[in-house]
């Protein structure tokens, strides 16, 4: 029954005019509805990516039919498309195919939709949590557009709420609207779940708004109060880390799992302290961050909190160093502050001077004495730092190429 459905299906809108937000990509959702194409919409939680799909069908009189990723495999997607073609075929009506959570399908799932969309047997509208270049292939990138989502403002959720509180015939809920914007995290869908939510109380349990906001937000224990304490925390977390203290990096990494944060978003911030802090002292630490975000993409919460822990307390355990950090840092700045640098002629792949060049497993320990700089760079980008497992790796270098660097 319709009433049975969550508040955010209910008070989904039927035109543009009605959604609210987003307004740096108006445009480009005006040119999707007037000239239909396959298209991403990829973003946060709760920024309005299904219902942009609800929107389009209505707007283009087409249905719409539904997909999860994450519940369902090639056999039921085969199975839905071929009811599309049959019902194309059947009654001339043109379909949309709506995929959620679209980064869940591996290479060869996503390869699937590959020939109908080249033969636009239906729209397609793909929705994702993940950065579409790295978690997509590019077969798939290649034939749709990508339309980001930004995280909601406050305003534009109370706006929402405004809408839910009319619905809902509730004026007495407005006192909430504020507190309900404030910490929900951009998340429309959430910050509407947690107004319906208030249903429950009557007029005189809503008078006292601490016990009822602790009550509503109390696995979030306010974590997103507001944009500052996520950011704080995420900050406290690597700086722990950074500062070889698993005490308070542990401490960290509970407040943001209770909090409610994303474990992959914790996940991809532990892969690029392993570069940027750990380093070489221990090669090791970027291989078992990564190792984590494979493992926690796959078995999701709870269980994933010990993944994060395993990660955390190795790295924070490790040795440091930002060698390679501050190397291709002073290597870029020198790049962009320098005219177009020129290929030695001996390691050129098209110079005549290619001949010179020296072969290095042709000599003993497969190395040589040869220039890889141009003649005009002297500068010395990496710097060694004696410590962790990059001691024994520039130890060894030292003696094989038996000169300093």
């Amino acid at each position: 029954m319709k009433s049975e459905q969550p508040l955010a299906a209910r008070i989904r809108p039927n035109a543009l005019a009605s959604f609210f937000g987003h307004s740096q990509i108006r445009s480009q959702l005006e040119k999707l509805i007037s000239h239909p194409r396959h298209v991403i919409f990829w973003g946060p939680p709760g920024t309005g990516k299904t219902t942009l799909a609800h929107l389009v069908s209505g707007q283009l009189d087409r249905e719409l039919h539904l997909f999860s990723a994450v519940t369902s495999g090639i056999p039921e997607l085969k199975k839905l498309i071929a009811e599309i073609l049959d019902r194309k075929k059947q009654f001339a009506k043109e379909s949309i195919l709506f995929i959620d959570e679209i980064h869940r399908f591996n290479k060869s799932q996503q390869d699937a939709l590959l020939p109908y969309l080249e033969n636009g047997d239906f729209l397609f509208i793909g929705a994702t949590t993940e950065y579409p270049h790295t978690s997509l292939n590019k077969a798939l990138l290649s034939r749709v557009s990508l339309i980001e989502l930004k995280q909601l403002k406050e305003d534009d959720l109370k706006a929402i709420l405004k809408e839910g509180i009319k619905h809902l015939e509730r004026e007495e809920l407005k006192n909430y609207i504020d507190d309900l914007a404030n910490l929900s995290n951009g998340d429309a869908r959430f910050c509407l779940n947690q107004l319906e939510r208030l249903q429950a109380f009557s007029k005189v349990e809503l008078q006292d708004k601490e016990k009822i906001l602790k009550e509503l937000f109390l696995h979030a224990r306010q974590y997103d109060k507001n944009a500052n304490r996520h950011h704080d925390v995420i900050s406290a977390f690597i700086k722990s880390i950074r500062g070889s203290d698993p005490q308070a990096a542990l401490l960290y990494l509970a407040i943001m799992l209770d909090g409610g944060e994303d474990p992959e978003f914790i996940a991809r911030r532990l892969m690029i302290l392993a570069s940027e802090d750990v380093g070489l002292a221990n090669s090791q630490a970027l291989q078992v961050s990564t190792n984590a975000h494979y493992v926690i993409k796959q078995i999701g919460m709870p269980e994933a909190r010990i993944t994060l822990a395993h990660a955390t307390v190795y790295m924070a355990l490790s040795p440091k160093s930002n060698s390679v950090y501050l190397g291709i840092d002073s290597a870029l700045n020198f790049v962009r502050e320098n005219p177009t640098i020129d290929v030695p002629g001996h390691i050129s792949n098209t110079s005549p001077e290619k001949k010179n060049y020296k072969y290095p497993h042709d000599y003993p320990q497969h190395w040589v004495e040869q220039n890889y700089l141009p003649k005009e760079v002297s500068n010395k980008f990496y710097g060694p730092q004696f410590n962790g497992s990059e001691k024994a790796l520039v130890e060894q270098f030292l003696q094989m190429t038996q000169k300093k660097t």
